[in-house]
């Protein structure tokens, strides 16, 4: 992991749009007047016939998307995930879920991460909401390099997605010669002492906290969750086997996400005790996005923590 360079996953995706834009014509990309967040304005800029801001209207956004996916383009639908996976929620799973139809929804500001953006644009329910709809897809890219993987793979996929962005800039954690495959988490490192499920941001705090634990002698291994739908029920399973603690760690409600998720292989196949590390059924608070995840126990130090409670 780079900790000396750090980049944001909205700014990864929006240089990865100008990308596949140019390799694909039927890209096109859809706006709720917050481009200049969300990053779609670098594919604006390359590409002003294929973009359309459809001003603060986040329904009509989902709306118009699955029109232009009905006639063979290929949507890219971005606005906060607040506004997304909240407001829009009916849109996305009549208008989009339901027919199935080819439009990618990429959700930038998620979790308390949104940082000095407060509670009522946190999205902490995001991931709970899209990966219950049938026919949704959902990923939580960790950083630069897999987003920018990410956006070219799910354009390339039928069917519609969900990608959750941060705001905040993380450490980039992989080189440009890494793999990915959809589906498939991907495991950093060997420890026997604890296995950490971690997704999108929470990545960096996980491998944070690994090389801090290595130093006392407990060793981790951390399992980037990409995708959060499909689940890699494979991964679980031999994790639940070979280590001793399971930790799951998401920027997002411990109700319906990540842990959720984990459990409910768990349960079905491998019964273990999970330990959730997330948003306990509360609401975020305007503040620094580093100073909140301290605040609400979800960083390194609460990751730590967890690994050595007996």
């Amino acid at each position: 992991m780079n900790e000396d360079k750090k980049i944001a996953t909205r700014q990864s995706y929006g240089e990865a749009l100008a990308k596949i834009g140019k390799e694909n014509k039927n890209i096109v990309v859809l706006d709720a007047d917050l481009s200049g967040s969300t990053k779609t304005s670098i594919f604006a800029k390359e590409f002003p016939d294929r973009f359309i801001n459809v001003g603060i209207a986040e329904q009509n956004l989902m709306g118009i998307s699955a029109g232009l996916a009905a006639y063979g383009k290929i949507p890219f639908a971005s606005t906060f995930a607040v506004f997304a996976a909240g407001r829009a929620y009916d849109q996305i799973r009549s208008s989009i879920c339901y027919p199935n139809l080819n439009v990618k929804i990429c959700a930038t500001h998620a979790g308390i991460t949104a940082g000095e953006d407060g509670a009522t644009h946190q999205m902490l329910e995001d991931i709970s909401l899209m990966r219950t709809m049938p026919n949704m897809q959902v990923f939580s890219p960790s950083d630069d390099i897999q987003t920018k993987w990410l956006i070219e793979e799910i354009s390339k996929i039928q069917g519609p997605v969900y990608v959750r962005l941060a705001r905040m800039a993380t450490p980039v954690i992989y080189d440009e010669n890494q793999k990915f495959e959809i589906g498939k988490m991907v495991q950093l490192g060997e420890g026997t002492d604890a296995s950490i499920f971690a997704t999108g941001i929470m990545v960096s705090e996980a491998l944070k906290a690994q090389e801090k634990l290595a130093q006392e002698g407990i060793y981790v291994r951390v399992i980037d969750v990409h995708t959060i739908k499909p689940i890699d029920r494979e991964m679980i399973i031999k994790c639940a086997k070979e280590t001793d603690k399971l930790i799951t760690v998401e920027d997002h409600s411990i109700i319906g996400g990540l842990g959720s998720s984990i459990c409910e292989v768990l349960l079905e196949e491998y019964p273990k005790k999970v330990t959730r590390i997330g948003m306990k059924d509360r609401f975020g608070k305007s503040g620094k996005a580093d100073q909140l995840l301290k605040y609400f126990k979800m960083d390194s130090g609460a990751i730590i923590e967890a690994v050595k409670d007996n």
